[in-house]
């Protein structure tokens, strides 16, 4: 498991009508996120159909070293979506406090890798989910909001990982679709 690295690029969003200020006044820490994350016990999670259509689920997991962990069976929807379309967002329980993750998803199997998690998961659920057989999936953040409802037009956050720069150029099957139907 790597150790974490510095914390990801503090920014505005870009929310357009809502009137969030310019400066990088009343900007959230990385922890604040951080810690929202980690304490959640039910998180949702957002895929995509491979036609296109949205699915979102609650899902336990765990939030290690700034990347979601999640377990699920290999044949259900949120796997089946996820291998098709890596594309996922990941929300905390709280919407009041709401974290949102977006990011990509994949499969990790290497069980030295994985033996934090499973700690993690067995400290937080009481549950050993080492011989379950299904297939762990890792969350790599590409961006983060934080958005506190009581002051949201002063601490609206979004944080950027500039390790997972190219996850907007990443395309969707869809989009990959798209591009191949355009003229010349």
């Amino acid at each position: 498991m790597p150790k974490k690295s510095k914390p990801p690029k503090a920014t505005r969003p870009d929310i357009p009508g809502y009137g969030l200020p310019k400066s990088r006044k009343g900007l959230l820490p990385w922890k604040w996120a951080d810690d929202r994350l980690r304490k959640s016990k039910q998180y949702w999670l957002a895929t995509t159909r491979p036609d296109g259509r949205p699915h979102v689920m609650v899902v336990w997991g765990v939030w290690v070293n700034d990347e979601f962990w999640l377990s699920t069976g290999r044949t259900s929807r949120k796997a089946r979506n996820l291998a098709a379309n890596s594309h996922c967002v990941v929300c905390n329980e709280d919407s009041a406090q709401a974290v949102i993750v977006e990011g990509m998803a994949e499969v990790v199997d290497d069980k030295t890798r994985l033996e934090p998690v499973f700690v993690a998961y067995q400290q937080k659920y009481k549950m050993d989910i080492r011989g379950m057989g299904e297939p762990m999936f890792r969350v790599r953040p590409a961006v983060v909001f934080g958005l506190y409802e009581k002051k949201f037009g002063e601490t609206a956050t979004r944080w950027l990982f500039p390790e997972h720069k190219d996850f907007e150029r990443k395309s969707s099957p869809r989009t990959a679709r798209r591009r191949t139907q355009r003229k010349p």
